[in-house]
């Protein structure tokens, strides 16, 4: 069999629901070390919906792999950004985490932090997210590294 440099899936594609903030916490672990520019964030206000594509690195994979997935939130009343500049379309945003802080039952705000001290925050009616991998995996030669 002849050796190729197209990386191994060691796992399934991710598609994860979360309907509580227990399970956000699970996409927010999978979603650690993620990156988007800012033009792959879109906010639908009629239709209530934010989605990001975002590149992936596949911690659950054993490393060196990222893969094309996609973040959409349901039931999203209003989205704020802080420090991160919407006419910069190609600026690249890394997700440390997100986080849900409850406000009227059963909605609050869902938090994707990001380094530099930037964020989006989304009021949503209640955790109404999906993450799904959309793309076949590819090999990357860095990891992400974090400092103390």
């Amino acid at each position: 069999m002849a050796k190729t440099d197209e990386p191994r899936r060691k796992t399934e594609p991710l598609r994860l629901l979360a309907e509580d903030a227990d399970d956000l916490a699970i996409i927010s672990a999978a979603m650690q070390d993620a990156v988007a520019k800012v033009g792959d964030i879109r906010y639908e206000a009629k239709a209530r919906l934010l989605t990001i594509a975002f590149n992936r690195y596949c911690w659950e994979a054993g490393g060196s792999v990222r893969v094309r997935s996609a973040l959409q939130l349901g039931g999203v009343m209003k989205v704020q950004a802080r420090k991160i500049r919407r006419g910069a379309r190609d600026a690249v945003l890394e997700v440390l985490a997100v986080a849900f802080d409850e406000g009227e039952a059963p909605g609050g705000i869902v938090t994707i932090s990001c380094a530099g001290g930037g964020d989006l925050r989304a009021l949503v009616e209640c955790i109404d997210a999906v993450l799904a991998d959309v793309s076949e995996p590819w090999s990357t030669p860095r990891a992400p590294t974090h400092g103390d």
